[in-house]
């Protein structure tokens, strides 16, 4: 009887450890897998050569552009010659806004005048010449609803609340104080205003004015509205705490032309297992055209990209099928998203988690996950493997722009997270430029992202 007690509890005993000893021995398996995936990205890495040839070939790629067009051949050409086993185009109508020459600001006080680095906001009117008119500052929705028609009326309104300083994520601060930019254009022709001037969204003290997407309301007049960089909004401000009467004057020849043809660039590493479940991973193509879109959003494409080299080269297959996504027109309309999403639901197609990159090169943190609190709890777990990388930050946040409309449609929205205090420096901006961006940082992302797509290929959600 003894006997048997000790082999009924040795069973038992057997019983209790197995799953923590298979637990271990698939974390072990794992964390192999994922160095695998670290080594190849440091030692051979592609995502900053892509960058450079991005940037350097192509430049500036606003929707609806030459520029674009161009972008959408190198994307296509790229992927086929990273040997995917499917790289295809969706086409997708996008808006087709042009900047025009370059924009042109002065103050004046009697004789005296003032220059100012300006550039229209995405999808601003035209000033039609010289617009010259009175400035009223402000830095609350409050303050300017307070003040009497007649003090607003025929003037700029001068939005000048700058982002919040003290709030550590970045991101935060630029969505706090970006309805300036969003809705400053409508609130100021509400009031009768004849234009909106807005202090660039960056905590940076600099000369670059940052452009960005704005909005109209069909039932009021359409004003045009420009950024000012925020040395020039300190500088009026001040200018015009010493003289309230001065005249601003501005100019900008922008133009909204009729819609043109784009495309969406899809490559795809088909599942071992389970090739009619989808995993996306993708950044956006279009950038603004200030500037290179190096950070914004160059980075998040050549990583995408990556993510598929870095499986197949380390001979991690999928089992899941992995699709990188290149989106056009995130920056001023989502029509990229928009249509992948709806041509994945037309196709009945069976999503599992959709990954973007839209926060910058830099140095790698973690992930913000929309998911139930299961999935979530699922994706969570697997943040031990990632402390090594000092990339374990894992929880609530949010996925992304452009697979936002996939909500619904997948388990998982997943944004990768990278360290964003000098994001918003250069955002939207002439400075954000190929050499702004680091290698190790851009390749140690990508590398990030690979290993967490290995992860749901490999377990699901």
């Amino acid at each position: 009887m003894r006997f048997l007690s000790r082999g009924v509890a040795a069973v038992a005993l057997a019983a209790l450890l197995a799953p923590a000893a298979q637990a271990q021995s698939a974390s072990k398996i794992d964390s192999l897998a994922i160095r695998t995936i670290y080594d190849e990205a440091l030692l051979r890495g592609q995502s900053y050569e892509n960058l450079r040839q991005l940037t350097s070939q192509v430049g500036g790629r606003l929707s609806g552009s030459p520029e674009a067009q161009k972008a959408v051949e190198w994307g296509k050409a790229a992927m086929e010659k990273a040997g995917f086993d499917r790289v295809y185009l969706q086409e997708v109508m996008v808006p087709h806004w042009v900047r025009g020459a370059k924009e042109k600001a002065e103050a004046k006080v009697g004789s005296k005048a003032t220059k100012f680095n300006v550039c229209a906001l995405g999808g601003s009117v035209a000033t039609k010449g010289k617009l010259k008119a009175g400035v009223v500052e402000v830095t609350s929705w409050d303050q300017l609803a307070a003040m009497p028609d007649n003090q607003v009326k025929g003037k700029f309104i001068f939005y000048n609340r700058p982002m919040n300083p003290t709030f550590i994520e970045t991101g935060r601060a630029y969505g706090d104080a970006g309805d300036q930019r969003r809705r400053g254009a409508i609130e100021a022709a509400k009031r009768g205003a004849v234009g909106a001037l807005v202090r660039s969204l960056s905590l940076a003290h600099d000369d670059y004015p940052h452009t960005g997407t704005m909005s109209y309301d069909d039932k009021v007049n359409k004003v045009p509205a420009a950024a000012l960089s925020t040395n020039g909004a300190d500088q009026l401000s001040q200018l015009l705490k010493a003289n309230p009467t001065l005249t601003f004057e501005l100019e900008m020849a922008c133009q909204q032309l009729p819609e043109v043809k784009s495309y969406n660039v899809v490559g795809e590493l088909k599942g071992s297992k389970y090739p009619d479940e989808i995993i996306s991973v993708g950044g956006h193509l279009d950038s603004w055209d200030l500037a290179q879109g190096a950070h914004d959003d160059g980075t998040g494409i050549v990583q995408s990209m990556e993510v598929l080299r870095l499986l197949k080269a380390t001979g991690l297959r999928p089992e899941r099928t992995v699709r990188a996504v290149f989106f056009m027109n995130e920056e001023n309309g989502t029509r990229g998203g928009l249509k992948y999403a709806e041509l994945a639901k037309a196709a009945n197609e069976k999503h599992v988690a959709a990954m973007e990159s839209d926060g910058g090169g830099f140095t790698p943190r973690g992930f913000g996950v929309e998911a139930d609190p299961a999935t979530l709890a699922k994706i969570q777990s697997w943040a031990p493997l990632f402390v090594p990388y000092h990339s374990e930050e894992i929880g609530p946040g949010h996925g992304g722009t452009d697979i936002g409309p996939l909500k619904g449609q997948v388990k998982a929205l997943i944004g990768y997270d990278c360290d964003d205090q000098r994001y918003f420096d250069i955002h939207h901006t002439a400075a954000d430029t190929f050499d702004k961006v680091n290698r190790r940082e851009l390749e140690m992302g990508g590398a990030s992202m690979a290993a967490l797509i290995y992860l749901i290929s490999k377990y699901g959600l």
